[in-house]
């Protein structure tokens, strides 16, 4: 029996893998694509936080794969089992291989929840919750409105995260569900242990999220790394790292507890060629074309690549035409003429009100789609954060549509003469 072949393969039906499929069906409607992808539903993770808050539900965050799944794409109906990119092919959970012409790995990230000691068997139990898991995005909510006071912890770990606001989200409307009930706010104290030396790799961003953690009296603690959970007793122990002192454990009693895991490179990817060191084990590819760095029949969009930017599904929005491009380009054996300047973008709920829209590129500047000062909380950002942004998911970009972004940019020399870019770094052509 031949082996089964595509002419681009897919691994993955995530946020990447369908939108990159859609960018390459619109650019060449006949060309043979194949998304290898087990799972029958497709989540909106980013809307998690906003069930946990109480805005949405929970079935509004869930299509089918089969619903997003572009016309004329084949659904492989199977998981990646092993990567074999000096023979260009792909082997299956049956058994099966399938041979390409073209490979993107879009497999995203794979959740460590095992690697806290006592977390896996306390999660949904005893206050301890994550919005990062579907099925606990209910709990979280349930969490919320129940406190009645107390230690309220929030975590963040040492290893890159997706959406590396969303941890944030999640006190800041903890904290204004507390304050605006009778007797709560007074009682509660809400600390935020991450294990990175600031709260964001954008200075601008990170001193203003200072500020705001401050305002609202939550007490950020640095270099702590969530390492145990006891969760009968209330335990969470922390490895505390901080520069000049030597390494210790440090335990807090603690009423709720808000777990954002560590993550890595899935194993079935890190376990491969496409790697240069297992640990984390992302896909090595060039930052700027997405190629992988030694086979060139192969890319990588999303989280699982090596790109030093955030992951984020705003980050996959402007890789999805630069890749679709160059696998076009090395179809075509043409050159790869696209540039991918390392967007990326998380909204920053601060209130049920307010929203902090951080852009920014491999510069770790401040950008903006939107021609306003990103630095600043605005009501705008969560009407777009609520609404706009699910309805853009579902409706532009996993159907392979460009950025918002770009029906503004003829605008942005009237912004300058304006002056709403006083903010912006002049660049050296200014």
């Amino acid at each position: 029996m031949a082996e089964a072949h595509a002419t681009v393969l897919i691994a993955g039906g995530g946020t990447g893998g369908i939108t990159l499929a859609s960018w390459l069906r619109r650019l060449r409607p006949d060309l043979d694509v194949a998304v290898i992808e087990p799972s029958e539903a497709h989540d909106y993770q980013s809307g998690w936080v906003l069930v946990a808050g109480g805005f949405i539900e929970l079935s509004s965050t869930r299509r089918s794969e089969a619903s997003v799944m572009p016309a004329g794409v084949r659904w492989i109906r199977a998981a990646v089992d092993r990567f074999d990119p000096f023979g260009n092919r792909v082997q299956l959970s049956d058994g099966d291989w399938i041979g390409y012409d073209v490979l993107v790995v879009a497999l995203g990230l794979q959740l460590r929840w095992e690697s806290v000691k006592g977390l896996p068997e306390s999660l949904g139990r005893h206050g301890i919750t994550s919005i990062y898991r579907r099925e606990l995005a209910m709990y979280t909510r349930d969490c919320l409105s129940q406190f009645r006071g107390g230690t309220a912890i929030f975590t963040h770990p040492k290893t890159a995260i997706k959406c590396g606001g969303a941890p944030q989200k999640i006190m800041h409307l903890a904290q204004q569900q507390f304050q605006s009930r009778s007797g709560v706010g007074v009682r509660s104290r809400l600390l935020f242990c991450t294990a990175q030396p600031a709260l964001f790799p954008v200075a601008a961003y990170s001193d203003k999220m200072v500020l705001i953690a401050d305002e609202r009296g939550e007490d950020v603690r640095y270099h702590r790394d969530l390492v145990g959970v006891n969760g009968p007793e209330r335990l969470a122990t922390f490895r505390v790292d901080e520069p000049g002192s030597r390494p210790r454990e440090e335990i807090i009693p603690f009423d709720m507890l808000h777990v954002v895991p560590p993550m890595t490179a899935p194993s079935v990817v890190a376990r491969s060629p496409l790697v240069d060191a297992p640990d984390p084990g992302w896909v090595a590819v060039d930052p700027n074309t997405a190629q992988h760095r030694h086979f060139a029949n192969v890319f990588a969009i999303g989280d699982v690549g090596s790109f030093p930017t955030a992951k984020t599904a705003a980050a996959v929005r402007l890789q999805a035409p630069v890749v679709a491009d160059h696998v076009i380009a090395v179809l075509d054996k043409n050159p790869l003429l696209q540039w991918y300047q390392g967007y990326s973008a998380c909204p920053l709920i601060t209130s049920d009100h307010s929203v902090m829209l951080l852009e920014f590129d491999y510069t770790h500047q401040p950008v903006s789609s939107f021609l306003v000062n990103p630095v600043k909380e605005r009501w705008l950002g969560w009407l777009l954060e609520r609404f706009a942004f699910p309805w853009i998911y579902w409706n532009r970009m996993l159907r392979g549509l460009p950025h918002e972004g770009g029906l503004l940019e003829p605008f942005q020399g009237l912004a300058r003469r304006l002056g709403l870019m006083r903010w912006q770094r002049p660049s050296s052509g200014d």
